[in-house]
């Protein structure tokens, strides 16, 4: 921990002011899943108080969603201090077994499901589009090994506008799963310079997963790692696609609302791309907590140890589409997409936005 991380620790235990958005103390109802509580807990560590092995599984609860940073008036930052925690643990040989044996997945196969094989369906769509252009399609790593159904979908759309890209069959990894997991160690960024120099033999690189665009435009920047290929993400790219007439919707009188993803909204300030395209073939309405303030809902990576909570928060979110009277909610996130398939119940229809292309 670092003296800044200090200073963010020590001052964030006071007003509770971020209490009210945090996805995963909703879902839970504890109050140990408040940013506040986790602060706390961190500077009984930083004190010597606590071995870090006695609060990790609490920081290992933290969806690092940014709704509380986004929430602080005072500009206190607990994703901050909550990544450098999980570095800190990395570093001195204290994470959980259940991360390690994801952090372990990563590192031998690239994905921290420890998966080789992509599905079939997607693995057709792939080989069709194996050829050498200038635009890139980067599927991401939840898309290619736990979501390859919708990703095939999200494939056919882009061949709806008639343009030429690639897909690769050994696309690497961007490094979003060791940044989360692990935080700026060295073996995240060793895997984003591979992926880096992979991309970079594009012009475009369109990015499908929001969670990677993130990483991509910006931590990528924020750690030296040089990408010469202008990167564009997957609802940006449709957007222009729709205003160009490349794609030709056809509207139907059916009302949904958008789930943003707070990695395009709050990390990236991209709200609108997204509502263009939707609005092109429905009648958009809102949720409550939309665009910057948006709630999270659930992701597949959290769903590998925590599996009833991120089922709570997605059936959360469903519950703030149905406050409004909405019964479509279209996701532009692989992993918000798959949380809220998941989740238990039949009154809200859960589409890609993907599905509507």
């Amino acid at each position: 921990m670092n003296e800044l991380n200090k200073q963010h620790i020590d001052a964030c235990r006071f007003c509770w002011m971020c209490r009210h958005i945090c996805p995963i103390g909703n879902a839970t109802g504890l109050e140990r899943n408040t940013s506040r509580a986790r602060a706390l807990g961190l500077s009984l560590v930083t004190r010597g108080v606590y071995d870090m092995s006695e609060v990790i599984d609490n920081v290992y609860e933290c969806a690092c969603c940014g709704a509380c940073t986004k929430e602080c008036v005072t500009g206190w930052d607990p994703v901050m201090f909550t990544k450098a925690a999980r570095l800190d643990a990395a570093l001195e040989g204290k994470l959980p077994e259940y991360i390690m044996t994801l952090v372990e997945n990563c590192l031998d196969f690239g994905n921290a499901y420890g998966a080789k094989e992509i599905g079939a369906e997607l693995k057709d769509a792939v080989a069709a589009h194996e050829g050498i252009t200038d635009t890139l399609f980067f599927l991401g790593v939840d898309a290619r090994y736990k979501a390859a159904d919708i990703a095939a979908v999200a494939v056919r759309a882009l061949e709806k506008a008639g343009k030429s890209f690639t897909v690769l069959a050994d696309e690497l990894p961007s490094g979003q799963q060791l940044a989360y997991l692990i935080g700026a160690a060295d073996e995240t960024r060793a895997q984003m310079a591979a992926c880096a120099k992979q991309l970079n033999q594009y012009k475009t690189v369109v990015v499908y997963d929001p969670q990677d665009a993130s990483v991509l435009k910006r931590e990528y920047a924020e750690w030296g790692i040089e990408l010469t290929a202008e990167i564009v993400t997957f609802t940006a790219y449709l957007a222009q696609l729709v205003k160009s007439c490349d794609i030709k919707p056809v509207k139907v009188d059916r009302a949904a609302v958008y789930q943003d993803p707070f990695q395009l909204a709050r990390d990236l300030s991209e709200t609108q791309p997204a509502r263009d395209v939707i609005s092109a073939y429905l009648n958009l309405d809102e949720m409550l907590c939309n665009g910057k303030h948006t709630m999270w809902a659930g992701n597949i990576l959290m769903a590998q140890w925590m599996p009833k909570v991120i089922e709570d928060v997605a059936m959360g979110r469903i519950a703030n589409a149905k406050g409004v009277k909405a019964n479509t909610i279209v996701t532009a996130s692989v992993s918000e997409y798959v949380a809220l398939k998941n989740a238990p119940q039949s009154d809200v229809e859960i589409i890609a936005i993907e599905e509507l292309i």
